[in-house]
C-alpha cells in the first residue's frame, strides 16, 4: 500500500502553503507536508506497479517511504543514503533491461538534465518502461521555481543549514532552474510517449504541476 495523505492533511497543506513554501522544503513539521512530500503525494497517486525514480536524491526517499520499497532509485550524484549501485554516471544508458518498470518518475529534476542529454534520458526512460507504462514529470511554475531556489539559498545562508540539494551538487552547465511546459511536452512526444495530460498541485495553489504520459503498446 502506497503512502497517502488524508483529506484533513490536504486542507491544512493548502491553507498553510505560504508557510510551507518559506520554511518546509524537505522535512515535514508542525503537522504540515514539506514541498518535497507534496510532490511525492501527488506522484504516488499516479504511479502503478514497480517504479524507477530518476534523480532520487537523498536517501531515495520517494521509493523507500512513499512506495514502500516497490521500485528503484537512481541518481548521478552520491547523495547521503544512496548505495554505489544507485549511482549512474552514464545517463545515456540506464543499467536495466528494457521493459522492466511499470512507472518512471522525474520529480522536480528534469531541468537538471543537461540540455543535450534530455531527449536521450527520456528515451532511456521509454525503453525501460513496459507497454502501457507511465512516466510522471513534475515541474513548478517558472516564477515559483526561481523564488523557491532563492529562498532555499537564503535559508541556508541565514541558518547555516544544508537544505539546498542543488547547492550541494552544484548547478552544471546547460542545466536550468525550470523548464516551460511546451518543452516538456515536446520532449515527451519525441521520446514516443502518448496521452499526455497535465495535473496541478492544488495544495501548492497550482504553482506546481506534473505531466503524466503513457508508453503505447
Amino acid at each position: 500500500m502506497y503512502k497517502k495523505r488524508t483529506a484533513i492533511q490536504k486542507i491544512l497543506d493548502f491553507v498553510f502553503f505560504p508557510l510551507r513554501a518559506a520554511t518546509l522544503f524537505h522535512q515535514d513539521k508542525w503537522g504540515l507536508s514539506s514541498l518535497a512530500s507534496d510532490r511525492y503525494y501527488y506522484a504516488v497517486e499516479e504511479v502503478t506497479g514497480f517504479c524507477l525514480d530518476v534523480g532520487c536524491g537523498r536517501f531515495n526517499r520517494f521509493v523507500v517511504e512513499f512506495l514502500n520499497g516497490n521500485g528503484r532509485g537512481i541518481d548521478v550524484f552520491p547523495y547521503a543514503g544512496l548505495t554505489a549501485d544507485q549511482i549512474v554516471k552514464d545517463i545515456s544508458h540506464f543499467p536495466f533491461e528494457s521493459g522492466r518498470f511499470d512507472s518512471v518518475t522525474f520529480l522536480a529534476n528534469i531541468n537538471h538534465i543537461p540540455q543535450p542529454m534530455r531527449d536521450i534520458e527520456l528515451a532511456e526512460a521509454y525503453r525501460c518502461l513496459k507497454s502501457k507504462g507511465k512516466i510522471i514529470v513534475t515541474m513548478g511554475n517558472p516564477l515559483a521555481e526561481i523564488l523557491v531556489h532563492k529562498i532555499v539559498w537564503l535559508y541556508d545562508r541565514c541558518f547555516g543549514t544544508h537544505v539546498d540539494v542543488d547547492g550541494e551538487r552544484g548547478m552544471k552547465e546547460e542545466e536550468d532552474y525550470y523548464l516551460v511546459d511546451r518543452e516538456i511536452i515536446a520532449r515527451l512526444h519525441r521520446a514516443g510517449f502518448k496521452n499526455i495530460r497535465k495535473r496541478y498541485f492544488i495544495t501548492q495553489w497550482c504553482l506546481n504541476h506534473m505531466f503524466i504520459a503513457e508508453k503505447p503498446r
